[in-house]
């Protein structure tokens, strides 16, 4: 039985080698599977050894100390053993193994082999992560996954949650608002933030969800997506009168829940909840930059008290965020430090230095933050984000062009909702 299925194996390998091209072609993961996997497994099992002892991951359990006479002799080690290793186990995208640790060893030396790994086994990437005291996982991409996205996956079907592109690993890249209640998204200009946002618009418009935009650069991001808005604000003064109405929405929402004993609008009954409401704020920076005028300054301070609230209570009440901005730092006042901590998603494009990359993610991992400055120019919609499962992993967002968000924007305009807290707002009504 074992003798008929090694046969059968192989005949499989010698068939994908033989039609490799046209099975790559055509099916990238049968063909990886067939032609690629076995081998990577025979290389990696085959090297891990050496690998492991030119990297210092190799202990021995006697110590590199000798007295001979009155002296003390320091040398190496000569036989040393190396951590044991499972079984690859293959991925859509490459393999991942499981490596039990010595006593005393710990992930860091493992971490920064990295490198050396995907040299030594000839893959695109390796990440290392410890899921587990005493243990590491070691996972290998061949090829890279976000290579090509420009073909967008099925929307989601449930209410505020938007698939925006891929992740490294192969799933969807989703935004799930229930699940985690505030974004802060940070790039620098043609990293891929407005690809981000419009494409989020585009998977949330057809959902019964209100969307309010502040694009203080005159609306010349969001204006596109404006017949899907519930309403914009396109300067500082308009995003003031937006942000109190949504403070003062709040305020009645959290009396209703009192009053029926609920926690959040989830907890009411349905035809007694409110409309959701995601307000998009595309450039933070325009939000507090002055002249230095009184008023001016006001405004800010403003602005900052009203997002600040809508953040610390809005999850309970339906009441998101998302705020995007090539840097979002103390520098631009003193409340969006505060602020920041408050949006726990986070998605970091690339940055123009590294201090707005630990801005974003240094609070989340020093890893991702070095990830993060790794991404190129040609990289664009690449990101590092917060992940489902913890932590953090690489993901790119679906392409979506100008043209297709201000079609998503008008096929959708019907179900725009036009609550009466936004009926005296900026592009706010209330159907005729």
């Amino acid at each position: 039985m074992g003798l008929l299925l090694f046969t059968c194996f192989l005949a499989l390998v010698i068939w994908g080698l033989v039609f490799g091209n046209e099975l790559q072609r055509r099916r990238p993961q049968w063909h990886w599977y067939l032609a690629g996997y076995p081998f990577t497994a025979l290389r990696l099992m085959f090297t891990w050894r050496r690998v492991a002892y030119l990297n210092g991951l190799a202990v021995s359990h006697k110590p590199n100390r000798r007295v001979l006479g009155d002296l003390e002799v320091k040398g190496e080690p000569l036989r040393t053993r190396t951590p044991r290793l499972s079984f690859p186990r293959a991925t859509p995208y490459g393999l991942e193994v499981r490596v039990r640790l010595h006593a005393g060893q710990t992930p860091a030396p493992f971490l920064a082999s990295s490198d050396a790994f995907a040299h030594a086994w000839r893959v695109h990437a390796v990440r290392v992560v410890s899921p587990e005291r005493g243990v590491v996982l070691i996972t290998a991409t061949a090829r890279d996954p976000l290579e090509n996205t420009d073909s967008p996956a099925a929307g989601s079907a449930e209410l505020l949650s938007a698939i925006v592109g891929t992740l490294e690993s192969g799933r969807a890249w989703g935004m799930d608002f229930r699940r985690v209640p505030h974004w802060l998204i940070v790039g620098a200009t043609q990293s891929g933030k407005s690809t981000l946002l419009a494409r989020l618009v585009t998977e949330l418009a057809p959902q019964p969800v209100a969307l309010v935009g502040i694009d203080c650069k005159g609306g010349m991001e969001l204006g596109l997506l404006e017949m899907r808005l519930s309403a914009l604000a396109t300067c500082r003064s308009e995003a003031v009168t937006v942000l109190a109405a949504l403070v003062t929405e709040m305020q009645d929402r959290m009396r209703k829940c009192r009053f029926a004993g609920a926690r959040s609008i989830w907890e009411l009954p349905e035809k007694a909840r409110p409309v959701p409401v995601v307000v998009i704020v595309d450039e933070l920076a325009e939000l507090y930059l002055t002249n230095g005028s009184k008023e001016q300054r006001a405004e800010a301070e403003e602005c900052t008290t009203y997002l600040l609230r809508v953040a610390q209570l809005g999850a309970a009440l339906g009441l998101h965020l998302v705020v995007a901005g090539q840097r979002v730092g103390s520098d631009l006042g003193p409340g969006v430090t505060a602020l920041r901590a408050q949006l726990s998603g986070r998605i970091c494009h690339r940055v123009n230095d590294p201090g707005s990359a630990e801005m974003a993610l240094g609070d989340l991992n020093k890893d991702a933050v070095v990830v993060a400055q790794s991404i190129g120019e040609a990289e664009r919609g690449v990101a590092v984000t917060t992940s489902d499962m913890g932590g953090w992993m690489r993901g790119r967002s679906h392409l979506t062009t100008p043209a297709e968000a201000r079609a998503a924007a008008a096929e959708f305009a019907r179900m725009t909702p036009r609550p009466p807290f936004l009926a005296h707002t900026p592009g706010g009504g209330t159907l005729v």
